[in-house]
């Protein structure tokens, strides 16, 4: 009994000082400063290592299969848009901008695209192809991806399961076992109770802050709601939101037109800093 106690104990000390409240960008104009609990045993250069070889892996794969940037036209569109919004990271942290970014287009005809750690992106065709895209919401989809990467979303999600994984350990041993069978079940609690709520958080984060890019970067902020007006359209009959990782697309909308009054200055600015200016077409 004494010997459970000192495990327990220690297994205490090593839960409540494995996480550290952290914030990982500046708020910029629309104050993305929320603090996150961030495991100190898994690092920022250990998760970016991980997406490095994941995106090179991902990469491969989609140049042996001949699907890696095969429309020049398309690719150009991708980075030209990517080298805009790149430059505007610094406003929400500044070692982004020293990140080894990579940019390209798989031609797929999944409506999807992403940003891993350390800025490695990837849009499938289909996206562009099959929501027929301007470059305004090109710009808000590829926003919204680098500012996942921008807030450490994947480490933060990381964490959060690793805590989970020794709050669990810590049941067992405190309860003898009597709990491991019930694992499954407290896992499937947790998934619904509290997973699923803090990604509709990163997606809601993501959403302002690659609004915020984007209007920095001289893509007008209602190409936001023109974007996801066709990502509901494309998606009609999904799963409703509350078993969803994602808001509704009503919801976001409603989130983002409350946020357009908040950018638009700094989209009038940034046009003027551009020959050709961006412009919203429907």
């Amino acid at each position: 009994m004494v010997i459970r106690q000192k495990i327990t104990l220690l297994l205490a000390a090593m839960l409540l000082s494995a996480c550290q409240q952290i914030s990982t960008t500046q708020g910029g104009a629309i104050g993305a400063d929320r603090r996150q609990n961030m495991s100190m045993l898994l690092s920022e250069q250990q998760v970016q290592e991980m997406a490095g070889k994941a995106y090179a892996e991902e990469t491969g794969k989609a140049r042996h299969k001949g699907a890696l940037n095969t429309n020049p036209a398309v690719t150009a569109r991708v980075r030209g848009i990517a080298n805009r919004l790149i430059p505007q990271v610094a406003i929400f942290r500044v070692d982004a901008a020293r990140w080894n970014w990579e940019v390209n287009v798989e031609n797929s005809p999944d409506i999807n695209a992403y940003c891993m750690a350390g800025g490695k992106i990837m849009v499938f065709s289909g996206l562009i192809e099959k929501l027929k895209l301007t470059d305004d919401e090109l710009a808000q989809i590829m926003g919204h991806e680098i500012s996942h990467a921008l807030r450490e979303h994947t480490r933060e999600r990381m964490s959060e399961a690793y805590t989970r994984m020794m709050g669990f350990t810590l049941l067992s041993v405190v309860t003898g076992g009597r709990y491991a069978g019930a694992l499954d079940l407290a896992n499937q609690v947790t998934e619904v109770a509290y997973t699923l709520p803090n990604s509709r958080e990163h997606e809601s984060e993501a959403d302002i802050m690659g609004l915020e890019l984007a209007a920095r970067a001289g893509y007008h902020p209602n190409a936001a709601i023109t974007l996801w007006q066709k990502m509901a359209k494309a998606s009609e009959g999904k799963t409703p939101e509350f078993l969803s990782t994602h808001p509704s697309h009503s919801t976001r909308i409603s989130e983002l037109q409350a946020r357009i009054p908040q950018v638009m200055p700094l989209y009038q600015e940034a046009i003027k800093r551009y020959p050709a200016p961006s412009k919203l077409r429907n």
